[in-house]
């Protein structure tokens, strides 16, 4: 699969996970060939382009933290209840995010990337909204394993 079609399909996976799950946003963290630092890749519902130049360090931000623990995340009514300083959640100030979920991508068995999604307002997610977002990235996973 070329680039741009698997891009394509990733764009399409992210619409429909936006369509079945109660989101305002979506977006993909890789974190980076060499070195620990972990990059956001793609968005949608963003509204500004700041989180192509976010870049949080492995255990830092949204995606560190999911990443550095293997597991998911899930903040309902930012910044009230977070660990440490509010601008450690780039991601949450850049596009405005109150509430969120991040599940891990694995690849060879290590979380290398993020999938989160997020909304404008407090939100908790249902158990049915992290089931369809843990079953998205897992498809994701399987259409990136290639490149990561």
């Amino acid at each position: 699969m070329t680039v741009i079609k698997e891009l394509q399909v990733v764009i399409e996976m992210c619409d429909k996970i936006m369509a079945m799950v109660h989101c305002d946003f979506i977006a993909l963290a890789i974190q980076n060939e060499m070195g620990p630092d972990v990059r956001w890749h793609y968005a949608s519902g963003n509204i500004n382009d700041k989180y192509e130049r976010i870049t949080v360090r492995f255990g830092k931000g949204i995606a560190g933290k999911v990443i550095s623990s293997g597991s998911e995340m899930m903040i309902t009514d930012f910044p009230k209840g977070i660990i440490g300083k509010v601008t450690d959640y780039p991601i949450m100030l850049a596009e405005k995010l109150v509430s969120s979920y991040a599940v891990p991508l694995f690849f060879q068995d290590i979380p290398r990337g993020v999938l989160l999604v997020g909304n404008r307002e407090p939100y908790t997610f249902t158990v049915n909204e992290q089931h369809q977002v843990k079953e998205s990235a897992q498809g994701l996973e399987c259409l990136l394993k290639g490149y990561i």
